[in-house]
């Protein structure tokens, strides 16, 4: 870092009560606040600072963007141990877009804390999903930076919580009850019937195990961390025995 390069980069005391402010919401506090800073530096401020390319979050976001899609990959794959690739990739771009990751910019006051160049504060910035959604996961990039990923996995789930909680009890492969149904009715004339069979585990980790029925003849058995998810499974056996003409 150059002479003028630094004194660019310093933080005032200013800044720092400011930033600290923030970490508080985010649950992380950093090392190097400089990171933090320029995860919230819109490129408007950086451009109107005239503090060149690096100085802003752009990159961040770019690191960011990776290291969430990777953690939320980690939490999906733990909380719906049955579901398959693509079952888990429809999930992921539920969770993480540009809607879900405004709101929780929001949660956690992004807008109120981010550095913008004038005509974007006059503008409404601080209020657009599109900025909120790319400061959120410049400041997930910042962490990673700053500590690595164990500490940026770990702000993920505490802010994903709530998110993931709705993912829990959502039927993620609706398609296979829905077509179960269709397949039903067409041969049977009748519709499926979901029995749980039964229920393991401690009341934070139960696993539930579905029975479906065609009239009276069981078709499929499906375990899940929900009992929708069990039933999703349960249409999904039923539906590949039928096909194969089982």
């Amino acid at each position: 870092m150059g002479f003028f390069s630094f004194f660019r980069d310093k933080i005032s005391r200013h800044e720092r009560k400011h930033l600290k402010y923030f970490e508080k919401k985010l649950g992380y506090v950093f090392s190097n606040k400089r990171l933090l800073r320029r995860a919230l530096s819109h490129k408007s401020y950086a451009n109107e600072k005239r503090l060149g390319a690096t100085h802003h979050n752009e990159r961040y976001e770019y690191l960011g963007d990776a290291v969430l899609e990777l953690a939320v990959s980690d939490v999906l794959m733990h909380l719906f141990p049955e579901s398959d690739e693509g079952d888990l990739s429809k999930l992921r771009a539920a969770v993480v877009n540009e809607t879900s990751l405004a709101e929780l910019a929001r949660k956690i006051s992004v807008g109120d804390f981010m550095f913008l160049g004038r005509g974007e504060d006059n503008g409404q910035g601080r209020q657009k999903d599109s900025l909120l959604s790319d400061a959120f996961e410049a400041v997930l990039g910042a962490v990673y930076l700053d500590g690595g990923f164990k500490p940026a996995f770990k702000v993920v789930k505490a802010l994903f919580g709530d998110v993931m909680n709705k993912a829990l009890n959502q039927d993620i492969t609706r398609d296979y009850k829905t077509k179960m149904q269709e397949e039903s009715q067409t041969r049977f004339q009748t519709v499926p019937r979901y029995t749980l069979y039964s229920e393991s585990g401690p009341d934070h980790d139960k696993t539930f195990e579905v029975h479906l029925y065609i009239r009276e003849n069981l078709y499929g058995k499906g375990l899940g961390k929900s009992k929708k998810q069990a039933e999703q499974n349960a249409a999904q056996e039923a539906l590949e025995k039928i096909v194969n003409g089982e």
